[in-house]
């Protein structure tokens, strides 16, 4: 098995953590997302991903792209421990709130959107920065009220067991931390970040811990 990686890009941090959570062997092969240009942009990478992203996993002859149909399919595959709550109900609310981090505050500051505002729309890095702080405040001000209301969080965002919203949380936790937002109106996700650092699967999944670090 092959994950096509970025020591920080968030999207592979969500499925390392998942990886070593369901204590898989894998090789990393790292895809520089800076250097010449972007070797994501590359013609043999673009082969792997039309969309010149990363993660992608491969499996033999099955080639996975999108970090949480890549989680998903590894809850599948490798059905223990669960990351995913064994009630429906239980699955919607995890898959809302890994939606929420992924599909709704995630892709509002990748790094192609930063490019983007940086060069074609023209934005200066102070520009940059509070777009950035604006859309991970709103997220996690929403994300903040569902953990913390309703009883169904525990140590980690739904029980006392890590599943697929903590492997979502915390590298957003990460990328609000290196733009220097204020997380201090956010007690119940740094709690459960707090938790989530004490597990060896979290740990070795962190960015300065890959083999590309910088």
């Amino acid at each position: 098995m092959k994950l096509y990686t970025y020591w920080r890009s968030s999207s592979a941090y969500r499925v390392r953590i998942a990886l070593n959570l369901k204590d898989v062997e894998y090789e990393s092969v790292p895809v520089h997302l800076v250097k010449d240009g972007g070797r994501q942009k590359s013609a043999e990478y673009l082969k792997l991903n039309p969309q010149g992203l990363v993660p992608v996993l491969v499996d033999g002859d099955i080639v996975l792209r999108q970090s949480l149909a890549i989680i998903e399919y590894l809850d599948e595959k490798y059905p223990r421990p669960p990351l995913l709550p064994e009630s429906a109900k239980g699955r919607a609310r995890v898959r809302g709130l890994a939606y929420l981090i992924a599909d709704e505050i995630q892709p509002m500051n990748n790094l192609g959107v930063q490019k983007y505002l940086k060069h074609q729309a023209g934005l200066d890095q102070q520009q940059l920065d509070d777009w950035y702080r604006h859309w991970i405040t709103q997220g996690f001000t929403a994300l903040e009220q569902l953990l913390a209301n309703g009883g169904q969080s525990g140590q980690f965002c739904h029980g006392d067991t890590p599943g697929i919203a903590d492997c979502c949380l915390v590298p957003q936790l990460y990328n609000a931390r290196r733009y220097r937002c204020d997380l201090k109106a956010f007690p119940t996700l740094t709690r459960i970040e707090k938790n989530c650092s004490q597990v060896l699967a979290f740990q070795q999944a962190e960015p300065e811990n890959q083999p590309d670090a910088e």
